[in-house]
């Protein structure tokens, strides 16, 4: 624990100007970001008497071990800083907030020649219209089968576009007027883009003078005598009344706004958005967040706000943004979301009528959304505490794994061998920790001695990540008589960046996926290494036994314990990450023709040649001459090109077993195929 005093910065040191300041810990991580009107003012409220301090932040200044600042000319270039920052170092002091779901949105490909209407989770693509989010997905198929009568947008894959345009016949949607089969050419690229925007249009809320137009349409039709056409236009209508009506007005004057309200205790908080569009809610979303820093409820408005508009530009910001209260930088706030909408945004505290009475209505979603986050935590928490004491008694700990890391190794008989690093921490996966590796050092199966490798390089990256951290000196190593020459790659230096490392926490726990052999291999990884403060087990999988290095006899967990189930889901994870990786692998390796193996080719140029040609065969007969006839193809690729294919072995000619007829080689033929499993022990 760091005295404050001892990296306090002297006086008159610190300007009095706006800035983003950053505490670094002993090791140069960066653990928290602020932002300041002033910052020697700010900061010297860090240095007072302990004893003032709020606990989060006394826990914070005495973690800490220097702090470093950068002066700014305005607020809001201190507010953006301060978001880079915190998204750029992930400080762990900062409050962060985690999505409590992944919701759906509803897209619009507009990037695309043919755009497609379809569900999209995940981050944002540029080029694609964004409405949402929804709290279910069904509710947005719901509302765009309804729509779907008046605006006809393609709604399928590339892979069925591309098939009906082959066989020059429409999907089902096409023949019953859901689509306007843009794949058969029915419309022209022109009329279906237009159709994508009405349809965009009438999401974004300008719903009015489309209705009042269709209405026009179709009582010009009725007096035309124009029956069929009137009666069609009156099904659109209603169909899009209804999928309006989904949606129920909230805002009389057609307001364009989100709702941010926030529901708070001691230890957590709940953040709950409503979107709000044409007056009505087009979307929701929620986050929780852990409260690691002292905050009250305008930091937290402030964070969301920060991490909800971060990414976003243009219509995406509204025009009015509701709060339930006001943060400190509340101008620089505005300033910066204006910046990004590009005109005028109002922040500000709705006080009475319809916009009042909606932010009510947003709290107690806030409210019941943390109370459920609560409710799940708290039985989860005991389920995997629990869990980690039974395997820490089990397996004679000194205390429960925190951070457990699992490795497989996975192969098709021999092939494509690779091995697979899982994470939990708190008895939950950390899926952004995950890595993945290919043996290298030797080929063929041999999982044992993988094992030793994959275990052998993780750990000798730890102790690197050590040696910039000036926690750990190859004398020490010597001193445990490790191989110090062979744990690091080069000297070491004090890193500078402060962001968080890969392999730069060890484990508690390493959990091998096999039996006694695998465990013998990680544990000799781990002494040649001199490290003898990570506990090493493997988990075997016909009887689910739990082996020790050095023990004769495995430890046998009952079947209903939590501390077995906890290490089966482990375990499980690791083989199904491993399994991924290998048949990834092992797809790209069948999919390879000679043309890869050509150095300097790359993808474009690969394609150029055989689109020019028609096939490779036809490549391989071309003559140097003709193979610089490509564009981008100059006479030193061409000969390198000829000289690969004149080395590649054609594959065999495909034979129609029904005709006996010899196919014509059209495509590069893959190497083989065989079937896939992992390695099982």
């Amino acid at each position: 624990m760091a005295d404050p005093s001892s990296y306090r910065p002297q006086p008159g040191q610190v300007p009095d100007s706006p800035g983003v300041y950053r505490f670094r810990d002993e090791h140069r991580r960066v653990i928290y970001v602020g932002k300041a009107k002033s910052l020697r003012q700010r900061l010297a409220n860090y240095f007072q008497d302990i004893a003032g301090l709020h606990p989060r932040t006394a826990t914070m200044v005495t973690t800490a071990a220097s702090v470093e600042w950068t002066v700014v000319s305005t607020e809001v270039e201190a507010l953006q800083l301060e978001y880079s920052w915190i998204k750029e170092y992930d400080p762990r002091f900062n409050v962060k907030y985690r999505d409590d779901k992944s919701y759906p949105s509803l897209a619009v490909t507009m990037n695309e020649e043919y755009p497609r209407v379809q569900v999209m989770r995940g981050p944002k693509k540029k080029g694609v219209r964004y409405f949402g989010p929804y709290a279910h997905a069904w509710a947005i198929r719901e509302t765009v089968d309804l729509m779907l009568r008046a605006f006809p947008v393609r709604t399928c894959s590339a892979g069925v576009f591309k098939r009906s345009a082959q066989i020059g016949r429409p999907c089902l949607l096409g023949y019953i007027g859901k689509c306007s089969a843009p794949c058969v050419g029915r419309v022209t690229p022109e009329e279906h883009r237009e159709l994508a925007e009405d349809f965009c249009d009438f999401m974004a809320g300008r719903t009015g003078t489309y209705l009042s137009r269709l209405e026009a349409q179709m009582h010009e039709a009725a007096e035309e005598m124009e029956y069929e056409r009137a009666a069609r236009l009156r099904d659109d209508i209603g169909a899009l009344r209804r999928a309006m009506e989904k949606n129920a007005v909230v805002l009389a004057d057609a307001t364009d706004a989100d709702l941010v309200a926030v529901a708070e205790d001691e230890l957590e908080a709940a953040v709950q958005i409503f979107h709000v569009r044409g007056g009505r809610v087009r979307g929701q979303r929620g986050w929780v967040t852990d409260k690691v820093e002292a905050v009250d409820t305008a930091g937290l408005v402030e964070h969301a706000l920060q991490q909800l508009y971060g990414e976003e530009t243009g219509e995406a910001v509204p025009k009015e943004v509701l709060v339930p209260a006001l943060p400190e930088d509340a101008p620089a706030l505005g300033q910066w979301l204006a910046a990004r909408r590009g005109s005028q945004v109002s922040l500000r505290i709705p006080q009475r009528g319809d916009k009042k009475a909606l932010m009510e209505t947003v709290h107690r979603n806030a409210q019941q959304a943390l109370a459920l986050h609560k409710t799940k935590r708290a039985a989860d928490l005991t389920t995997r505490s629990r869990a980690l004491e039974e395997i820490a008694e089990a397996l004679g700990l000194d205390s429960a794994p925190l951070r457990i890391e699992c490795f497989d190794i996975s192969h098709l008989q021999g092939d494509d061998v690779v091995a697979s690093m899982v994470v939990f921490e708190d008895g939950l996966a950390r899926k952004g920790e995950y890595r993945r590796f290919q043996i290298k050092t030797f080929a063929g199966q041999d999982d044992v001695r993988s094992m030793h490798e994959v275990v052998s390089r993780r750990f000798r990256r730890y102790l690197q990540e050590k040696l910039k951290t000036g926690e750990w000196s190859p004398e020490d190593a010597a001193a445990d008589g490790a191989d110090a020459a062979g744990a690091v790659d080069g000297p070491g230096q004090a890193q500078d960046d402060g962001r968080p490392k890969r392999f730069a926490y060890p484990p508690q726990l390493v959990v091998v996926d096999g039996g006694r052999p695998q465990v013998a291999a990680a544990q000799r990884a781990l002494e040649e290494l001199g490290i003898d403060d990570v506990a090493v087990c493997g988990l075997a999988k016909r009887l689910e036994e739990v082996w020790l290095p050095g023990e004769d006899d495995p430890v046998v967990l009952p079947r209903t314990s939590e501390g077995l189930y906890l290490l089966q889901r482990v375990r499980d994870e690791a083989h199904r990450f491993a399994i991924q990786y290998q048949r990834s692998k092992r797809g790209k390796r069948l999919k390879a023709g000679p043309l890869d193996e050509v150095p300097g080719l790359g993808e474009t140029r690969r394609q150029a040649l055989v689109k020019h040609f028609g096939s490779v065969k036809k490549l391989r007969q071309a003559t140097i001459d003709q193979i610089c006839e490509v564009p981008g193809i100059g006479r030193k690729t061409a000969e390198t090109v000829a000289a690969a294919l004149a080395r590649a072995v054609p594959a065999a000619p495909a034979v129609n077993t029904a005709t006996g007829e010899i196919m014509e080689e059209e495509t590069p033929a893959p190497a083989g195929t065989s079937s896939e499993r992992g390695t099982d022990r």
